[in-house]
This record gives structure tokens, sequence and C-alpha cells, in this order.
């Protein structure tokens, strides 16, 4: 007989390509390669491999930690964080461009930047942005990626936080492991009480038949 466990050991498979800040990343990693191909220089600057770098380690660090999390909870943790680290120190890389070009950072205020925030928070996809880029200067472009990144930080923030809420209530894979072995445990000692239940009634039938058969053949 094969037994049916709740416990399961694998958590579900995240589909990565899904999440709205793995698009943004990915978006945002596209869109700094093409951003150093047009102001910045092709040789010579570090700044170039540092900030292509930091936009792909965003991204690739998403998909490691949801392949990872289906085994290990920690590590899909520690790996969201280190994307986050990545967007961040890209974020100050576009900071750094803007100040040493003595260009603004636009205002949170401003129409502009208002415009920018409601257009990238409904549009998550490079597709989205590929059109508008040739008709846009380093200034517009820098200020896109600043946005990006902070729309892609705060719902990783949102993310890691249910991911730890959620490590803290279920644990990890050998938490998982051992409430898996629990149930299993629990189903076949439950499987052999009702067995024992049942044998025990076969027994009390077949004396009761016997004694029947006796009664039968004295008559």
């Amino acid at each position: 007989m094969e037994y049916d466990t709740k416990g399961k050991v694998l958590k579900k498979a995240v589909v990565w390509k899904e999440l709205y800040f793995y698009r943004k990343s990915d978006a945002l990693y596209q869109l700094t390669v093409e951003f150093c191909k047009r102001f910045l220089p092709a040789h010579g600057d570090r700044t170039v491999d540092q900030m292509v770098q930091a936009a792909r380690s965003g991204k690739q660090n998403i998909v490691e930690g949801s392949e990872d999390g289906q085994t290990s909870s920690e590590m899909e943790i520690k790996l969201m964080n280190v994307a986050r680290g990545s967007l961040q120190e890209l974020r100050a890389d576009y900071h750094d461009y803007l100040n040493t070009h003595h260009l603004p950072v636009w205002d949170a205020g401003s129409e502009r930047q208002q415009k920018l925030r409601e257009f990238c928070h409904s549009h998550n996809d490079f597709s989205d942005y590929e059109p508008l880029l040739p008709k846009m200067n380093d200034e517009e472009m820098a200020n896109l990626a600043l946005t990006l990144c902070h729309q892609a930080d705060k719902m990783m923030c949102a993310y890691i936080e249910k991911l730890e809420k959620k490590f803290v209530t279920e644990g990890g894979i050998k938490e998982r492991m051992h409430a898996a072995r629990t149930s299993y445990r629990q189903e076949v000692d439950a499987h052999m009480r009702a067995l024992e239940r049942e044998n025990a009634v076969l027994k009390k039938r077949i004396k009761e038949l016997e004694e029947e058969i006796e009664r039968i053949r004295r008559t």
C-alpha cells in the first residue's frame, strides 16, 4: 500500500520570469547596457564594467534565489538580499554619473518625475522602454534607471519580508523534512491501528462462526 503524506519537503517553485521585480531588473540591465554604450567611454573606464555587472548581478541573483528557494529558504533570502545590494550599487553609480556631469536627479514632487514614476509603475519589460530610448538623453535615461531601481527595490523588500515571515512559521528544509517524516509516521501508525481493529473484529467473527458450526454438528 502507498501512503499519501501531506508533508512536503520541496517548496512550490516560483516562476521567476513572472515576478514584477525580476522583469524590472531585467529591463534595468538592458537599459544599463544601452546607457553605457551611448554615454560612457568604450575603453579605459571601469565604471562601465561596474554598472553592467551590478545590473546583471541584480537580475541573476533573483533567478538563482528563486531556484534555490525550493530547497533552501535561507539561501533564497540571502540571494534576494544580494540582488538588492547589487541594484543599490547600480543606483549609486547612476547618482554619481548625474552628479559628476552636473545633471539633476529629478525631484520626487516634480511633474516629469511623477509621470515617469507612473509609467514605470505600470510597465515592467524592456520592450516597453526600448522604443523610447533613442529619443532620450543621458539625464532622462539615468533618471529612468533610478526610478526602476527604486521600484524594484521596494518590491523586493516586500518580497523578502514575506519570505522571512514564511521561514519563521514553516522553517527551512530540515523542518519540512521532519514534518514530512512525522506526517508519514502518523499515517502509518493510523493505518496499523485500523488494521488491528479490523483484525480483532475478524477474529471475533471467526470465533462466532466456529461456535455456530459446532452447535450445528451437535444437533
